[in-house]
């Protein structure tokens, strides 16, 4: 099968765990800079161009494409889709994750539980936006922000007020949610392929932190999470039409609250704390795809 992985970084550890995976299972791979793909869009077809070259035949492909191209390699994933290739997770999934606005929405109208979130545009409405959450501390989040970056905690009510003006200012897009301490700066990070989480980790973030992420200083270790917790990430994953999904959990006195739905979760880690072959999993359940 002829495999195309969408990524700006031929040596990121994730990306050539998924090129060894592959090729060790008969499959030709190719790793494709979406910046470097270019399209031609016409009503009797759809054709892709890569340095000069067309390219055809591709099975499927495989999106590793980062949060700061994520209008153009959507773009390039979805003009794949129009040719035939078949995908994990489609371009209008990835843009449903990436919006961390729109997913929560979505989750939400699936019965899927989180912390409370508000979300306003009028500075008139800050000190009800904020009532309707409750008391701080709070966590303010941007709406595209990734690896723990764009996360602030707020202990008093003038610091979440200040806070939610100074983004105002900067016409960023936020949202506000209530802190749940008794994860304790905790969080699960559970890798859903298809209908299975295939592994989980508990990451744990670095005295005076809150952020669990890695990229942010978080340790992490192999845990086994709950048939319950394991319902909610594929349901989380499924929500957003994921078929590939890093699901960060934690675990509050109401039970497993989802934070984020990764679209492209990072495989070093987790490997590293399972010794499972995520990777290989994954290649198995992108080849096993019908169109």
């Amino acid at each position: 099968m002829k495999l195309a992985i969408l990524s700006r970084n031929t040596k990121l550890y994730s990306t050539r765990r998924l090129v060894e995976a592959a090729r060790s299972r008969g499959h030709t791979v190719r790793i494709l800079d979406p910046l470097r793909c270019y399209m031609r869009i016409t009503s009797s077809g759809f054709g892709m161009h890569y340095k000069g070259k067309a390219l055809t035949g591709i099975d499927v492909v495989i999106p590793r494409i980062g949060a700061s191209i994520t209008r153009y390699g959507t773009a390039v994933l979805r003009q794949f889709e129009m040719m035939g290739a078949r995908t994990p997770n489609p371009s209008d999934a990835i843009l449903r994750a990436r919006d961390k606005l729109r997913a929560h929405q979505l989750l939400a109208a699936k019965g899927i539980d989180m912390p409370v979130t508000v979300f306003g545009d009028n500075p008139d409405d800050t000190d009800d936006l904020l009532s309707m959450l409750g008391p701080p501390p709070h966590v303010v989040k941007l709406s595209e922000g990734t690896q723990g970056r764009g996360v602030i905690l707020t202990e008093k009510l003038s610091a979440s007020k200040g806070t939610v003006e100074a983004l105002r200012g900067l016409y960023a897009n936020f949202l506000v949610q209530e802190f749940i301490a008794e994860a304790q700066g905790a969080d699960l990070r559970c890798l859903v392929v298809g209908d299975q989480v295939v592994a989980t980790m508990r990451r744990q973030a670095q005295e005076g932190d809150f952020r669990s992420n890695l990229h942010a200083g978080g340790v992490a270790e192999r845990v086994q999470c709950s048939k319950a917790e394991q319902q909610v990430a594929i349901r989380s994953a499924k929500a957003l039409g994921l078929g590939i999904a890093g699901v960060d959990l934690i675990r509050s006195k109401r039970g497993p609250l989802v934070l984020e739905v990764n679209s492209t979760p990072g495989l070093e880690g987790i490997e590293g704390v399972s010794g499972d072959d995520i990777a290989g999993r994954m290649i198995e359940y992108v080849t096993s795809l019908k169109r």
